[in-house]
């Protein structure tokens, strides 16, 4: 069973990546465009389920996996199942990319990547170094804070801190870093 902390982890790292492509493929997929936001949460509500007992070892395939039964799911509830949607889904490749062109794909991966770079270089120094040795070399918790002669927890603390401004910025966002805010003592303050 995989703890709340790691599994929101993976679905900010590995899943919300993929939204853009997502959305597309259920635009493409669905004839009611009022329906695809509601369809893309249960999708997601799905993943989370099925992901808690093991991550999965390929996301991008499970997602989709999961995108195209809850479309065959949702067709045969409202009763709609037109020879076209079937034949739709059934054509879509179960390959890696799910039957997105070559060129969206290489247009989408470009401008994804040109996104995330713009996102890690607006985190502050000691963080954008954190995700670089985790996200970039691999480097585990461990292996980052030894390399950086700092504790794990502050690696843990700064990968948590920065996956989110980076999810932030990828999602429209600033892109920075919020901190809790914790209200301050008056000079005139008495501490008990």
């Amino acid at each position: 069973m995989i703890d709340d902390d790691n599994l929101n982890a993976w679905f900010v790292r590995e899943v919300l990546p993929l939204e853009r492509t997502l959305t597309s493929y259920l635009r493409r997929n669905w004839r009611v465009p009022e329906d695809v936001a509601e369809l893309r949460q249960d999708i997601y509500e799905s993943i989370l389920i099925g992901a808690r007992r093991t991550l999965p070892s390929n996301t991008r395939a499970y997602v989709y996996t999961v995108a195209r039964n809850r479309l065959i799911n949702h067709a045969k509830r409202a009763r709609i199942v037109p020879i076209e949607a079937i034949a739709d889904l059934d054509s879509v490749n179960r390959g890696a990319d799910f039957g997105l062109f070559e060129a969206e794909r290489t247009l989408t991966a470009r401008d994804e990547l040109r996104r995330t770079r713009e996102g890690i270089d607006k985190l502050p120094p000691k963080c954008r170094e954190v995700i670089l040795l985790q996200k970039v070399d691999g480097m585990t918790d461990r292996e980052a804070a030894e390399h950086l002669g700092i504790g794990i927890e502050t690696v843990r603390r700064q990968i948590k801190l920065g996956m989110k401004a980076l999810f932030d910025h990828m999602a429209g966002g600033t892109g920075k870093i919020v901190r809790k805010a914790y209200p301050r003592r008056s000079d005139h303050e008495v501490v008990p």
